[in-house]
């Protein structure tokens, strides 16, 4: 009996505590004790009720947790093996030039150049460069008084083949002179491209075919290059004369290729010189009358220093033609075409500039030729940038020699 009393005390005593601890995690409404051992029994059954449910809305958010993380992860290991997005390896840019010539020749407003560049990145080793230029406005179409073109100038691929260097392939400009390759209006001083340029390297001058490039010493850069060539007229006043003969890759013919090598040095900062050799076994493809045929080569050399606020630039370029077509032929003298100029320059602020220019140039200067045909041409002027990518020009020019078109221009251009 007494043994049945103390277990009851202590199942009592158990119960006290239990009650304590519930009433002390209670909401206030359940402060008070329950009264029987059935509430009290209900109690802890509904809390082990929502200890239940705690435990599986935890094991539901850790799943959604876990799930959410594995997602995350899959992704961004999707997104590392697939690289960049096409839009991320697309580069889009151009520039324009917009010019206006008071000359002896001329007093007109023109729209020269508008220009769009695209490229595209395949891979760390595949690139493709391509540029489209509008000229003068437009085309003609339907009687519009437009005396422009719309040309196709780079279109081509680029590979790398080994550390420091390439191969490419398409349409791209040959590498000849200092600006038929970077001739952005906001790169050089003067409105019009430097006539020396225009007239014997032939700026801007592309062609299609294929080539390497790279540098085989600190300081030494190479390219060799395999293209379509030239083909110039035969008779008429232009026979011969190298401007005339781009074929722009048009349905060009391809009977006779060209073969061009250069080698540049840019061993010290702000400093390059280079040197240029082509050769075209004939530069008529064909057309030239039996003996009149005539292969071509072409040599030119060019210095281009910048320091500080000072500039100068340098370009010597000559053409020799062999046959009888060039020497005696409707034009004489065309056996030897040449041209050089020189183009001190000095920045007075960070955006504006100042420059005097000294050209010379001949397209009749062979055997053949009698008569006086050296052209000399003096520019003066300033460049103003008010952004880096944006330029103003002003120009005076004064010829004498076999041409005489003396006046000024203006000029604004930009790139992007």
């Amino acid at each position: 009996m007494k043994q049945k009393q103390s277990k009851g005390k202590t199942l009592v005593k158990i119960i006290g505590v239990v009650g304590l601890t519930l009433a002390s995690a209670l909401p206030v409404q359940a402060a008070t004790a329950p009264k029987t051992m059935e509430e009290m029994w209900e109690i802890i059954q509904t809390q082990q009720r929502e200890l239940e449910q705690l435990k599986a809305q935890q094991k539901n958010t850790e799943q959604k947790v876990e799930v959410t993380s594995e997602a995350v992860e899959q992704q961004a290991a999707q997104q590392a093996a697939s690289g960049p997005s096409w839009a991320d390896k697309t580069r889009l840019g151009g520039y324009g030039e917009l010019h206006y010539n008071n000359l002896d020749s001329k007093n007109e407003i023109d729209f020269h150049r508008f220009v769009l560049f695209l490229g595209h990145e395949f891979s760390d080793r595949v690139r493709f460069f391509s540029e489209l230029e509008v000229e003068h406005g437009g085309v003609e179409s339907d009687g519009d008084p437009l005396a422009g073109e719309v040309e196709l100038e780079q279109a081509y691929v680029e590979f790398d083949i080994a550390e420091q260097h390439t191969a490419r392939a398409g349409l791209f400009l040959v590498p000849a002179g200092i600006i038929n390759e970077t001739h952005e209006p906001t790169t050089f001083y003067g409105v019009e491209r430097n006539p020396v340029e225009s007239n014997i390297i032939p700026t801007t001058w592309w062609e299609a075919g294929a080539g390497v490039s790279g540098e085989f010493a600190p300081g030494w850069g190479y390219s060799v290059d395999l293209t379509s060539g030239l083909e110039t007229p035969t008779t008429g006043s232009n026979a011969y004369k190298i401007r005339n003969g781009r074929q722009k890759v048009s349905l060009a013919k391809a009977n006779d290729s060209a073969l061009t090598g250069r080698i540049k040095w840019t061993g010290l900062p702000g400093v390059e010189l280079a040197a240029t050799a082509q050769y075209q076994s004939d530069l008529t493809q064909g057309t030239g009358a039996a003996g009149t045929a005539s292969s071509a080569t072409l040599f030119e050399t060019h210095a281009v220093l910048s320091r500080g606020p000072v500039g100068l630039r340098a370009l010597y370029a000559a053409w020799n033609l062999d046959g009888t077509g060039p020497a005696s032929g409707a034009s004489p003298g065309r056996d030897e075409q040449f041209g050089w100029y020189i183009e001190p320059s000095y920045k007075l602020t960070s955006k504006l500039g100042l420059f005097a220019r000294y050209n010379v140039w001949d397209n009749n200067a062979g055997s053949g030729s009698t008569a006086d045909t050296e052209n000399k041409q003096v520019d003066v002027g300033l460049n103003y940038w008010p952004h880096e990518d944006v330029v103003l020009k002003f120009d005076v020019q004064k010829q004498s020699g076999a041409a005489n078109d003396d006046g000024f221009n203006l000029g604004v251009g930009y790139q992007f």
